[in-house]
């Protein structure tokens, strides 16, 4: 287990399937050199503060419910789950390291 700066907790899983996966308050990455990559870190970062304004629960119904809609939509695991409105904006921000510094509650609601 790693520590992140705010509290977080990083968890090596080799036989995750993904890459990394967040579920608050853990960061899981399938192997420890994600843990080095900053656009990883900070991607997952969005996502804990966005469970963290959803209360946790309502986030995962509407992450759920998001790609549902999308994979009707778009009829493409890939483009569905890229169109999810969460990862549409950890996706955006994830190189810009003051971004979670400026970022106003609920700015994934821009990205539905």
């Amino acid at each position: 287990m790693y520590k992140l700066p705010q509290q977080w907790q990083c968890v090596e899983f080799s036989k995750l399937h993904v890459g990394g996966i967040t579920l608050f308050p853990f960061i899981i990455a399938k192997s420890k050199q994600y843990f080095r990559d900053k656009k990883f870190v900070n991607h997952e970062h969005i996502h804990l503060r966005q469970q963290l304004e959803l209360l946790l629960l309502p986030f995962y119904a509407l992450y759920l419910l998001n790609y549902c809609i999308n994979l009707v939509k778009y009829r493409n695991h890939q483009k569905a789950y890229l169109n999810i409105c969460f990862e549409r904006e950890a996706y955006k921000h994830e190189g810009n390291e003051i971004y979670l510094s400026k970022r106003k509650p609920f700015a994934w609601i821009h990205y539905l």
